[in-house]
Formats: structure tokens, C-alpha cells, sequence
């Protein structure tokens, strides 16, 4: 029940941060487009964008530039939060190398060795490497379980301490899976508005006015670029990201695997 509540309490306080980002970040995209982008200076006496100002630009795609700006701001700040967590996780040095002065000593008996490589490395992956080790010396003065209980005692610990170190490296990356998918659809819905405002300067009587008709274009394209280019980057992160994250569980599969082979080698 206590662990429960915590994972609770855990993932209320994950969602809470993740909407605290992203409406920081939603207010810094309102700022930035009414007084950067929205800045008389970035235009003409006539109220027209001038030649060569982005910022005019981008101020021209209306209001839905702020909420992308908001979501490109939020997969910025996550993937630099991600980087930091899982670069931190990896510990000190290779994770590799680590992994393979671990199967050395546990290879020559050497628990203590063992286990001080895990203090040296520190880290997610040494973390869970302790955790399979102390239980892999509690087991061998065990003289009561069978040797098939040790080694299952042995895999449920490793098992435990991975399940506890997993979602500190995968929390956020559900944040930017969805910014990758309605990035692009908030910035559709931008462009058929802007095309709307387009075809409404064709639809009028007369010749069209050209001012509402770029404008209108400016809003479709803006809105485009600027979604296109942040579920772009969402996409890029999550990828690398959950690549660097398997890289981890496939390290930990493998020392956990080779910790409960060693013991079972030994009780023989």
C-alpha cells in the first residue's frame, strides 16, 4: 500500500511539473510574440511587415504561434532535462567497461571487488548492479533455500531495483511523444485558418485586397514551418533518448543474467 501511494504521489508530482513547463513556457511564447515579434519596429508606418524581418513573420501567423511556440520551448527544456538525468544515470566512465570488471570479479568470486566497481561507477546501472549483488551475498549464507529459490530470490531483486530505476529515465518522454503528434496538428489547424483568412480576401467583391491575402498566406505558413520544425525535433529526442535508455536495460538485463548464472555455477 505505502509503495503504491508513492508511485502515486511520484507521478502527481511528475504531471504537475510537466503542466508548470508547459504553461511557464506558454506564457514566455504570448510575451515573446506580442512584444518581440509584435514590436512596431518590425514594421512598416502602414502596419506591413518589413522586407526581410522575420519577426514580423512570425508575428503575422496569428494566434496560434504562441501555443507552438510554448510546445518548441517545452521539447527544449525536456530534452536538456532528459540529457542531464540519463547522462547522470550512465555513471562514472563506460558503462561497458563497468559491466565487464563486474563479470570479472564475479567470475573469480570477488564480491567485495564487485561491489566497490559499483560504488566507483555510481549511477542508475550501479545502482541496480548493488542491488543484485547484496542479495547475491545474502544468498550465499543462506543455508535454508534451495539453490533454485536463491537464484529466483536473486532475478526478483534485480528486477525490483530496475523497475525502481526505470521510470526516473523514461519520465517526461511521454510529454514530448505527444508534442511530436499534435505539434503537427495544432500547426494545421493554424494554416487552415490562415487560408480561411486568404480565400476570404479572394472571395471579396472587386479586386482582392493583397495585404489581407498575404497575410492570410503568411499565417498558413508560419504556423506550417514553426510545427513542422518542433514535432520534427520532438521526434529526433524521443528517438535518441529511448535509444540511450535500451542501451541501459539491455546493460542491466546482462549483468543481472550473468549474476544469477555465476551463483548458480557456484552452488554446484
Amino acid at each position: 500500500m505505502a509503495q503504491s501511494a508513492a508511485k502515486t504521489t511520484k507521478k502527481t508530482t511528475v504531471n504537475s511539473l510537466g503542466i508548470l513547463v508547459i504553461a511557464i513556457n506558454l506564457v514566455i511564447g504570448i510575451l515573446f510574440y506580442v512584444f518581440v515579434a509584435g514590436d512596431k519596429a518590425n514594421f512598416t508606418e502602414d502596419g506591413h511587415p518589413k522586407p526581410g524581418n522575420y519577426l514580423a513573420l512570425v508575428h503575422e501567423g496569428g494566434f496560434i504561434v504562441p501555443v507552438l511556440l510554448a510546445l518548441f520551448l517545452t521539447v527544449c527544456v525536456f530534452a536538456v532535462e532528459r540529457m542531464l538525468t540519463i547522462t547522470k544515470a550512465k555513471g562514472n566512465g563506460s558503462i561497458q567497461a563497468f559491466l565487464q570488471k563486474v563479470k570479472y570479479h564475479l567470475t573469480n568470486k570477488d564480491i567485495d571487488a564487485a561491489l566497490k566497481e559499483c560504488d566507483r561507477q555510481k549511477g542508475s546501472v550501479a545502482n541496480v548492479v548493488n542491488a543484485g549483488l547484496h542479495k547475491y551475498a545474502e544468498m550465499k549464507a543462506d543455508n535454508v533455500l534451495t539453490t533454485e529459490q536463491k537464484v529466483l530470490n536473486i532475478s526478483k531483486e534485480v528486477e525490483e531495483a530496475t523497475s525502481l530505476e526505470m521510470p526516473a529515465l523514461e519520465k517526461h518522454l511521454p510529454i514530448l511523444a505527444t508534442i511530436a503528434s499534435i505539434g503537427t496538428l495544432i500547426a494545421l489547424l493554424g494554416t487552415v485558418l490562415g487560408m480561411i483568412r486568404a480565400f476570404s480576401a479572394l472571395a471579396t467583391e472587386g479586386t482582392p485586397d493583397p495585404t489581407a491575402l498575404s497575410a492570410g498566406i503568411s499565417e498558413a505558413l508560419v504556423n506550417t514551418a514553426i510545427g513542422i520544425g518542433t514535432s520534427a525535433f520532438a521526434i529526433i529526442f524521443y528517438n535518441i533518448f529511448t535509444g540511450m535508455i535500451d542501451k541501459l536495460t539491455y546493460g542491466i538485463d546482462e549483468v543481472g543474467f550473468t549474476i544469477t548464472q555465476t551463483f548458480s555455477a557456484t552452488e554446484k
